[in-house]
């Protein structure tokens, strides 16, 4: 029997030379060896060779599952003993042909993925505490998988990746050059869908039993932002989308933005987001004085089965628990996780999350601007009314002041008429009475300087007989000392007596009326006194006698 060409493209070198094809480097050519079976290659047969299984080697040995290969059959000895590797394994493989000669549906868990035009898989099943059960290797050949990944990633959202279950249809496959495999043809998208929306049920119920689902939602929508925590993964476009309107609210000191970030896809994300997260919460309780108006937690579109590590019961018990609203940004619209279903408020995208903030301050800011302007236009209309009031006031101070002033002219006009009238009659009183008056001031004025006349002239008189000669002519003495002193008192005359004792009588001049004479001190003082007693006694004779004459 002779090896059977193949028309491979270059594309599928891999594909064929996985199923045991060999290269003829003569006729650059993929070919099948003889005596190999060629349903594995039916997609790259000429036209009109048959498929069919080839006849097992001549050796005759069972192929049935289960039978023993090398065992004491007639005509199975060879002259060394035991047989070959390849033998044995073709001797697999045909079984393993024959017990699945049809594609069959598996339920399997990826554990790796490798893109090499064709896909290869690491497959495996675990118990349900996670152990490992099952495990082999898979293969989508290139031409499959542009069948059928491109409606799996329609129906799922997402692509094949590690960690996602799926329901293949496989055929299983024993090659002596690499082992057990399974050749995938076709993916139920269903049956994934199925398995994390199962997944996401089964957190939602157990949240549900123990009065957690809702706990977020039942607070109160923040007022206002002024400071946000927002969880993220590093450098993701979503947070890119984000930052972009969060920075500008932060550069103009609307709202502060306080960022962490953690992974978000893979084994232990949900947990490295929760530490994270706590963290930084306590981190701001110790030196911050704020506490975050609301949690953030965003991150850019992705896989089913990226987003699918997200739907953790553990994180989504943190976010029922949290004491202040959560919002959460992930994926696209389409996508939706638990922590969608128990966060406060739930955008489709980051984009959509810094929207909704930047709603929420401009709607403050417009209610404020609406209430300062409320405010303004009922201070200008207070003002107007105090202006009105105002006006009116002083309206009614003019008036009453011109009333006053009208008033009080016509009682000036009356009492000007009154106070004429009372002028005229005092003036006619006063031309009645004044002429008599006058007659009576001046007789008695008359009288009066009759009076001081007669006493002027008496005083005049007295005054005129109070001289120094008229003194002498009534008949007193003027005394002097020979130095010309006046003697006055009998006490000066003693004393210039003894002042001048033994120089001989003390000459003394005495004025009269009508001349002057000398004498000597030695006169006894008792005559001298004697002599001025008659003297004084005329005096005041003198001055009665005048006093009498007077009117």
């Amino acid at each position: 029997m002779s090896s059977t060409y193949l028309i491979a493209p270059f594309r599928d070198k891999d594909q064929v030379k996985a199923l045991g094809a060999r290269w003829d480097p003569e006729r650059r050519q993929w070919y099948v060896p003889a005596g190999k079976d060629l349903a594995p290659f039916a997609a790259w047969l000429p036209a009109g060779v048959p498929v069919q299984a080839q006849e097992p080697p001549a050796t005759g040995w069972p192929v049935a599952l289960g039978a023993e290969l090398g065992s004491d059959v007639p005509g199975h000895r060879l002259a060394g003993r035991g047989v070959s590797l390849s033998d044995v394994l073709q001797g697999v493989s045909q079984a393993v042909s024959a017990a699945f000669a049809q594609p069959v549906w598996v339920r399997v868990e990826v554990v790796d993925v490798r893109l090499k035009g064709h896909v290869y898989l690491e497959l495996a099943e675990r118990s349900p505490h996670g152990e490992l059960v099952a495990k082999c290797h898979a293969m989508i050949w290139s031409a499959v998988a542009q069948r059928i990944l491109p409606a799996f990633q329609q129906a799922t959202g997402g692509e094949l990746a590690a960690g996602i279950k799926l329901l293949v249809r496989a055929r299983p496959v024993f090659k002596a050059q690499y082992g057990f495999s399974l050749e995938v043809d076709d993916i139920d998208a269903q049956y994934t869908l199925g398995d994390l929306e199962a997944r996401k049920r089964e957190i939602r119920d157990r949240l549900m039993r123990e009065g957690l689902f809702g706990r977020n939602r039942q607070l109160p929508a923040p007022w206002d932002y002024r400071h946000v925590l927002v969880v993220a993964p590093e450098g993701g476009a979503g947070l890119g989308d984000f930052d972009v309107e969060a920075g500008r609210l932060q550069r103009h000191g609307v709202c502060q933005f306080l960022y962490v970030h953690s992974r978000f896809q893979g084994e232990g994300a949900a947990g490295q987001i929760r530490h994270e997260l706590v963290a930084a919460w306590e981190n701001i309780a110790v030196n911050h004085t704020w506490q975050p108006d609301a949690v953030v937690i965003i991150r850019g579109g992705g896989a089913v089965n990226d987003l699918a590590w997200l739907n953790d019961y553990e994180l989504a018990r943190t976010i029922c628990e949290w004491p202040v609203p959560v919002l959460t940004g992930i994926g696209h619209e389409r996508d939706n996780t638990v922590l969608d279903e128990v966060a406060h408020t739930r955008f489709d995208t980051p984009s959509k999350v810094i929207a909704g903030i930047e709603r929420t301050i401009a709607l403050r800011a417009r209610e404020a601007k609406e209430c300062f302007a409320e405010i303004a236009h009922e201070a200008k209309q207070r003002i107007q009314l105090a202006r009105r009031a105002v006006e009116h006031g002083m309206s009614q101070v003019e008036i009453g002041v011109r009333s006053d002033i009208a008033l009080a002219r016509q009682s000036a006009e009356r009492l000007q008429g009154d106070i004429r009238h009372l002028a005229r009659h005092q003036v006619a009183l006063a031309r009645r009475d004044v002429p008599a008056r006058m007659q009576e001031i001046q007789a008695l004025s008359a009288q009066h300087l009759h009076q001081a006349r007669q006493g002027s002239e008496a005083l005049m008189r007295e005054i005129a007989g109070q001289g120094p000669r008229r003194t002498l002519e009534r008949g007193f003495a003027l005394v002097r000392h020979s130095q010309g002193q006046s003697v006055t008192r009998a006490v000066q005359l003693d004393a210039i007596t003894q002042n001048e004792q033994g120089t001989g009588a003390v000459p003394l001049e005495i004025e009269f009326s009508d001349g002057r004479r000398t004498v000597a001190a030695s006169t006894p003082l008792a005559d001298m006194a004697s002599a001025c007693k008659t003297v004084a006694t005329t005096d005041a004779d003198t001055h009665a006698e005048h006093t009498r004459e007077r009117p």
